[in-house]
């Protein structure tokens, strides 16, 4: 984190005033702010000390204070503008977008920013529960609870940051230099001299930390909450376990992850009726209704983890998700429209049920002028005036997928029936006829095609949230050439809309060249705060 005022303040006082923050995200009752000394004396300043830390993962910190950083929208925004198949068609993402962004970038700075200000958030509230365990202010069972919710955050938080300002695991086994892993409270001076005898970790190391804390969680949360998906659950530990383990091509860890919840049997040509076996997820019937449309608010049994929105505390007008993707005749702002680059692709149905459900063609605003009717825009999130659409950090398709790329990476050299089955149940749930659309064995003459389509299926399933550069990040080292990702790939002209270039099939100019893998400009640069006031993080080469 960077060594500025605000965070060598008193941290206990940032719970506080998080916890004022989340009062409004999870509905607790309202109350005076404490003194630091006394913010873990009684189990209801201990919940709203967990709430301060839930709500520093929507939106808060240092650097852009009420922009959706880290979990609230920006990761959602972030991850496609790094991406090809979402154009920003403002000046808004530009540098994200166009991979001009340097150690005093906005964007980059508060991602890190406002990260590791909800990591510290977690760990003084960590260190909090343990004493309030210990002297019986909270049972000890919900103190252990209680931080590995703060656990499932702060691995959260962590694998973000390592995709953005790292390179891949597999780019050396992890032996690439990784982010700094946050595993204490930093709440004083002595906290303070300590940061600075540690330098970079390895990628590796990260990892290691991230899957330490998910086990934790795993272990320790509970199959369902009050309120859903809404705070960290079993199934959600197990899940990110799997994003995870997929990052690192650890393929039998992702598959022996995802039999935790997948049933053995499942009928792709019936895909809402399939149960998790952990929490009860499954898919809604319709692609809409993942997102509780119409209405909207992503809580639904599809969603098994979730960040919290409302009209009172939100990403704001320069933020919200609906603010920044929706149409500008719909009173979005209409900064960011689907690129033809995918709205293109012949290997997505022309009439798939996403393309009609859950886009539109819609007005953007280039920083000049709104153009009417110009551009694919998303209707994922509808909350155009409250800006309270939440963000879905992972839904059950997402596990799906997963264990469908796990099962075919895992035929080696043979077309996996139970990877086409997993794959199936996402895609057969958007289709009119899925009888006759559906894949087959003989649909792919090998493993390498199959995982193709895997890997085209997430881009269409989680269009417009965010994935897209997690799953470039991942496969830029990908083992299997012919799946590699070359780098940053060519895009639609920032600034621009695809207009007269969106059709079937038709061609499309991506006229903004690729960044290729071995350029600088893959990966953010640290942060210029942290490497001046901390010289031993040692920036990323090039910047």
């Amino acid at each position: 984190m960077r060594f500025n005022t605000f965070l060598t303040a008193t941290f206990l006082s940032a719970i506080a005033i998080g916890s004022i923050g989340c009062e409004k995200v999870l509905n607790e009752a309202p109350y005076n702010a404490f003194t630091d000394e006394s913010i873990f004396t009684t189990p209801e300043r201990a919940t709203l000390a967990l709430n301060g830390v839930y709500d520093a993962a929507q939106t808060g910190g240092p650097s852009l204070a009420g922009r959706g950083y880290p979990f609230g929208a920006a990761n959602v925004q972030q991850g496609d503008c790094r991406g090809e198949d979402m154009i920003n068609v403002a000046a808004f993402y530009q540098i994200t977008y166009q991979g001009t962004y340097n150690p005093t970038s906005a964007n980059n700075v508060a991602f890190w920013d406002n990260t590791y200000n909800m990591i510290n958030k977690a760990n003084i509230a960590i260190d909090g529960f343990r004493r309030a365990g210990s002297s019986n202010i909270i049972t000890p069972a919900l103190a252990t609870q209680f931080e590995a919710e703060c656990r499932f955050l702060r691995a959260l938080g962590h694998h973000e940051m390592v995709t953005h300002f790292a390179r891949p695991y597999l780019d050396g086994n992890g032996s690439q230099l990784g982010i700094p892993y946050r595993d204490y409270p930093v709440a004083g001076s002595a906290a303070l001299d300590r940061l600075k005898t540690e330098p970079r970790p390895t990628v590796a190391f990260d990892y290691q930390q991230i899957l330490a804390d998910l086990n934790f969680a795993e272990a320790n949360l509970p199959v369902t909450q009050t309120l859903g998906p809404l705070r960290a659950t079993r199934g959600a530990a197990i899940a990110l376990k799997m994003r995870v383990r997929m990052h690192m091509g650890q393929w039998d860890s992702v598959r022996f992850e995802g039999n935790k919840l997948i049933p053995a049997s499942i009928n792709p040509l019936t895909p809402s009726a399939a149960t998790s076996l952990v929490g009860g997820y499954s898919l809604t019937p319709t692609p809409a209704g993942s997102f509780g449309l119409p209405g909207g608010n992503s809580i639904t049994a599809e969603n098994i983890f979730t960040i919290k929105n409302d009209p009172l505390d939100n990403g704001s007008v320069n933020g919200a998700l609906a603010s920044q993707y929706g149409s500008s005749d719909l009173s979005g702002r209409g900064l960011v429209s689907v690129s033809p680059i995918i709205w293109n692709n012949t290997r997505w149905l022309a009439n798939d049920l996403r393309r009609t459900t859950l886009y539109r063609q819609g007005s953007t605003n280039n920083g000049t002028s709104v153009a009417t009717g110009q551009a694919i825009m998303t209707t994922k999130y509808t909350d155009y005036v409250g800006r309270g659409d939440n963000n879905p950090i992972i839904r059950w398709a997402e596990v799906l997928l997963m264990q469908a790329e796990a099962e075919a990476r895992l035929s080696v050299g043979t077309v996996s029936q139970r990877a086409i089955d997993l794959l199936n149940m996402v895609r057969n749930r958007a289709s009119v006829s899925p009888a006759t659309t559906q894949y087959t064995v003989s649909s792919f003459a090998n493993d390498e095609e199959e995982i193709g389509a895997i890997l085209l299926e997430r881009r269409i399933e989680f269009l417009a949230e965010g994935k897209r550069w997690a799953d470039i990040h991942r496969t830029s080292r990908d083992p299997i050439v012919n799946l590699r990702a070359a780098g940053i790939p060519a895009k639609i002209p920032n600034g621009t809309t695809g207009m007269g270039q969106y059709g079937f099939g038709l061609a499309v100019n991506a006229a903004q060249p690729a960044i290729p893998y071995s350029d600088f400009r893959f990966i953010w640069p640290i942060p210029v705060g942290e490497v001046t006031q901390n010289p031993i993080i040692v920036q990323n080469p090039g910047y």
